[in-house]
């Protein structure tokens, strides 16, 4: 390594990127993957609950929920991820990553504890709603560190990775179900009605010892630097570098950079605007594409196997297990390929194979070729790839913008994409599920494949090869000063 230059008060000059890409895995990044990932499982735990609960909340002799009221509950959930990612997301670009994983996470936790203790529509979609504005300031915190704390070459597959393990809180939240809801345990029709409501403690519970592991996990190097304290990230590399020693064969690069606090309102609408506005249609388009291919369907799971294939609420987890399960197949198994054969081919080519699988299996579906074993292993095969789709989607939206207005880039295409196709969703479908008819359930699912299809060809068009590179040869930092 060449003599670390000699700092001026005009700028900085560091080389903290790329000793953080040149770090082997080791157990530090494995503590980071459990402490932050953990996101994901309790998003998925929530969306699964939300979805196996739906026929106790229906029969709640307490709730009584119509499939609409459901759909309305499901929907203020999205719209606090939606409104929690674009303030938390803004928080943690000004006040770092570590303080707000902290903040969005206990929300998170009393939140849905206050789920459980609901007593009426209102007071059960407030509390879903402050649920989700946890879970999206949860995202963009998240997100923003393990993109700045995993080195270049496991990028791809470690985020998609991490992604997920949604599916992983999905079958847990699943089998939970199972019990919870089960007559002979608690009793659905009983008076008590305490079956669906420990569900959603389940979340709670699980977020408290999520809170002691972060204690172990220290700020953003990367944010750290570009806010003129490079004292700081320099102890925190240095602390991560004792983990393993650096792999032979790496570069020494040299950033030269000058501190900024944040990035105004004007400035971050020419950067989205005009400066990487093909980069902005890429992550609106990939977004809001998988958030409706996914809130449409997995929001009203429960709906459909009830309603059109009388299966049981109480059951309704046995059918979520094995389509949990290639879900998190999906990215384990192609995962590596966004790391070899790249991103552009891999991101186009897996959203616009779920869309042509999910028109096929509609089709099937409409026709009444399916019966709830079959119609289960159709949504499977679909979300093997959509699985994939959607975790690129994340990874694109948080690799190919600059350091400085990271976290909320990913706020705002997160918002605006689940604003635009994963709020209406759940409303949508709930409503054509209502009418008893396959014909119009077949077409929300061939309006889903076509917007799956769409974002397919944008990102083909426009995506970024972003595979292997290092985030500030992805896209320039702001505080870039050569």
């Amino acid at each position: 390594m060449t003599e670390r230059p000699v700092e001026s008060a005009a700028d900085i000059r560091t080389d903290i990127p790329c000793r953080l890409d040149r770090q082997p895995w080791t157990r530090f990044h494995s503590l980071v993957v459990v402490a932050l990932g953990i996101t994901w499982i309790l998003d998925g735990l929530e969306v699964t609950l939300a979805g196996a609960v739906a026929g106790a909340l229906k029969e709640s002799p307490s709730l009584a929920f119509s499939n609409v009221e459901i759909g309305l509950a499901s929907s203020a959930y999205l719209a606090g991820a939606v409104l929690g990612a674009l303030y938390f997301g803004w928080l943690t670009d000004r006040l770092g990553r570590r303080k707000l994983f902290f903040i969005t996470l206990a929300l998170y936790a009393l939140a849905t504890a206050g789920t459980a203790l609901s007593w009426n529509l209102w007071s059960f979609a407030l509390f879903r709603f402050l649920t989700g504005a946890g879970i999206g300031g949860e995202y963009t915190a998240i997100n923003s560190t393990i993109q700045e704390l995993i080195p270049a070459r496991y990028r791809g597959w470690r985020d998609l990775t991490i992604t997920a393990t949604f599916w992983i809180g999905a079958a847990r939240g699943a089998a939970g179900s199972l019990v919870l809801l089960d007559t002979g345990v608690f009793g659905v029709a009983s008076e008590s009605d305490w079956g669906w409501r420990i569900c959603f403690l389940i979340g709670a519970v699980l977020a408290l010892p999520i809170l002691l592991m972060r204690r172990w996990i220290p700020e953003s190097p990367r944010w750290l630097m570009t806010h003129g304290r490079i004292q700081d990230a320099e102890i925190v590399v240095a602390g991560i570098e004792r983990h393993g020693p650096a792999l032979s064969g790496q570069p020494s690069t040299w950033l030269r950079i000058r501190r900024r606090s944040h990035v105004d309102l004007r400035e971050l609408a020419d950067i989205l605007f005009r400066r990487h506005r093909r980069r902005a249609l890429v992550g609106l388009s990939l977004m809001a594409a998988q958030a409706f291919f996914y809130n449409a369907i997995f929001f009203t799971y429960a709906l459909v196997l009830t309603d059109f294939y009388a299966v049981p609420a109480g059951a309704v987890g046995w059918y979520i297990l094995p389509f949990a399960l290639g879900n998190v197949l999906g990215p384990l198994l192609l995962g590596r390929l966004f790391d070899t054969i790249g991103r552009r081919p891999m991101i186009a080519g897996t959203f616009m194979l779920s869309g042509l699988l999910l028109a096929v299996s509609g089709w099937l579906f409409q026709q009444g070729l399916l019966n709830s074993m079959t119609q289960t292993i159709a949504w499977t095969i679909v979300f093997f790839f959509a699985s994939a789709a959607a975790s690129s989607a994340y990874l694109t939206v948080s690799e190919t913008f600059p350091l400085e207005i990271r976290a909320l880039a990913i706020a705002i295409f997160y918002a605006i994409g689940t604003g635009i196709g994963g709020v209406a969703a759940p409303l949508l479908f709930s409503a054509l599920i209502e009418t008893g008819s396959r014909n119009s359930v077949f077409a929300g699912y061939l309006l889903g494949a076509a917007i799956m299809l769409l974002a397919g060809i944008v990102q083909a068009i426009w995506g970024v090869a972003a595979e292997r590179r290092a985030l500030e040869d992805v896209a320039r930092p702001l505080s870039a000063a050569d």
